[in-house]
């Protein structure tokens, strides 16, 4: 099974929305596809740039990795009757010259990118996580797992990249706290847009 044991099964049937808080895993989905589909756009940018380089390979399977988070939302919104946000245009753009960007620093300025992303993420989603618990664990078991599992690659993806000496790019904190700010931007107006 692909993305760590998580099934990707195609989704031909709705899920049951009787008892489910809507708006809420609303929000959940369609910024955590967002998300899916940034990340998706930030390591296609820094393939462009990197994929022939000695860390192409690390790239490419965190990517693919990113590719499975992504297609499982799809379903997911597509299970949930979930609209996805009309910003899908401006991440498909910003997240391309980020992780292209970011590249073209080197290797390290990459791995900066990723390390600030994938932190962002996996607290995003550890608050998805407590905001899920505290409505019913049972009631949102599938969805918690799949989150669960997804924010424990995106720190896998975090720690790859301090592994790759993503805090000797010059400026690191800088770009770091510039790239998370903008995940927080993101994050908020996926929520609701």
């Amino acid at each position: 099974l692909p993305a760590g044991g998580v099934s990707l099964r195609l989704c031909s049937t709705q899920v049951a929305q009787e008892g489910i808080n809507k708006p809420v895993i609303d929000r959940i989905i369609r910024v955590d596809h967002a998300g899916e589909y940034g990340a998706n756009r930030i390591y296609a940018g820094q393939m462009a740039v990197l994929g022939r380089s000695s860390v192409g390979p690390i790239i490419q399977q965190m990517w693919n990795q990113e590719k499975d988070h992504l297609k499982k939302f799809n379903e997911l919104m597509v299970a949930y009757r979930v609209r996805p946000t009309v910003l899908l245009p401006f991440w498909n753009v910003a997240g391309f010259v980020l992780g292209a960007g970011s590249a073209l620093l080197g290797k390290r300025g990459a791995m900066a990118c990723t390390v600030a992303v994938e932190e962002s993420i996996s607290d995003h989603y550890n608050n998805q996580i407590r905001t899920l618990m505290e409505e019913d664990p049972e009631k949102y078991k599938e969805l918690l797992q799949v989150i669960k599992q997804f924010r424990d690659d995106e720190r896998e993806h975090h720690d790859i990249g301090l592994e790759h000496d993503a805090e000797a790019t010059p400026a690191y904190s800088v770009l770091k706290t510039a790239i998370q700010l903008g995940c927080k931007a993101a994050i908020f107006l996926s929520e609701r847009i």
